[in-house]
């Protein structure tokens, strides 16, 4: 019976930092913590194919829905979305549980999230195994005005104004919505002059094939509560986190890390990932850093769980290594 119920889902809330922050859990409470931070659009579900496998290897699995998102508080201030509020909801959840470390994986904005954490907090992390998206150090100006060279078809730039992306995105019901993140298979999320990024994408009429419609529909049921505000403020807060992070310029994250890159993932190109990975420059900024090329697109981690999950494990099984020798 015990092994049973390690296996199932469990579902909490913890009240931290003046909020409620939802948490997925699977496998045992005395296994190796692995907190797993997901990114947009998505939920605590995202990871479940992780969850499965980790607990099935006798790992702790806890997925937080973050803030603004599925069964966790939505703030109504734009403000509450900096990396210092995500970072601190992290190290919130693990004071609740009573855990001094923890093994973190992330993908997307929880990517951002977890290269922080091992940023501001790197008592608080074993290792972290991230997907898709580098650690990249503070630089002189804000990343926005990078963004802003791309135009105003750029996604992130039409995230920027409040209420724009949020008009556009009612124009359609919000498995519709989804379903076009869902299903991008292009490097440049620009849409033409004009033309809102969710005008421009496309929703194919079947099924994603690594995602049911009863999938959809669990995801569709959470944004359509919450709506799009909650998510989309962690963009409008990019300059903010740069003015919040001058103490962090120059620093490296000596953190052991595996950094797992899609090979048709989106901004290889445009944003120059696969060249900053690919060139040293990352190595250096992260040390202690293992790369794994893998087939899939973004959201891999779901659409490619199998290969996922055998890399998330390998990198795992050294420190059981490294204990069982300590």
């Amino acid at each position: 019976m015990e092994a049973q119920t390690a296996c199932e889902v469990r579902h909490w809330t913890a009240d931290v930092n003046g909020i409620s922050i939802h948490v997925a859990e699977q496998g045992p409470v005395d296994g190796p913590a692995v907190l797993l931070i997901h990114g947009f659009p998505e939920l605590w579900l995202s990871w479940r194919h992780q969850m499965a496998a980790l607990a099935a290897r006798g790992f702790r699995a806890l997925a937080p829905d973050l803030r603004g998102y599925g069964d966790s508080s939505v703030p109504a201030d734009t403000a509450a979305y900096s990396i210092l509020h995500l970072v601190g909801d992290m190290v919130a959840v693990l004071d609740h549980l009573q855990l001094p470390k923890v093994f973190v994986v992330a993908h997307d904005w929880g990517a951002q999230v977890a290269w922080h954490l091992c940023l501001f907090r790197p008592d608080r992390v074993r290792a972290a195994i991230v997907l898709g998206i580098p650690y990249m150090p503070r630089g002189p100006r804000p990343i926005t005005d990078s963004f802003a060279k791309l135009g105003d078809g750029f996604y992130i730039n039409q995230f920027q104004e409040p209420g724009r992306a949020e008009r556009a995105f009612g124009r359609y019901d919000v498995a519709t919505v989804l379903k076009k993140f869902y299903a991008v298979e292009i490097d440049e999320l620009i849409a033409p002059p004009g033309v809102e990024i969710i005008d421009f994408l496309q929703a194919p009429s079947s099924p994603l094939p690594w995602m049911t419609d009863e999938e959809l529909g669990q995801y569709a049921e959470k944004f359509q509560k919450t709506g799009f505000t909650g998510a989309l403020n962690y963009y409008r807060m990019w300059e903010t986190n740069w003015r919040l992070t001058p103490p962090w310029t120059g620093v490296k994250i000596a953190l052991p890390s595996k950094f797992i890159l899609s090979k048709n993932d989106v901004g290889l190109q445009s944003f120059g990932t696969e060249k900053y990975v690919k060139s040293g420059d990352f190595n250096s900024n992260v040390p202690n850093l293992e790369i794994s090329i893998i087939e899939g697109h973004h959201f891999v981690q779901q659409e490619n769980a199998e290969t996922v999950n055998s890399e998330i494990l390998s990198f795992l099984d050294k420190f059981a290594s490294e204990d069982a020798s300590a």
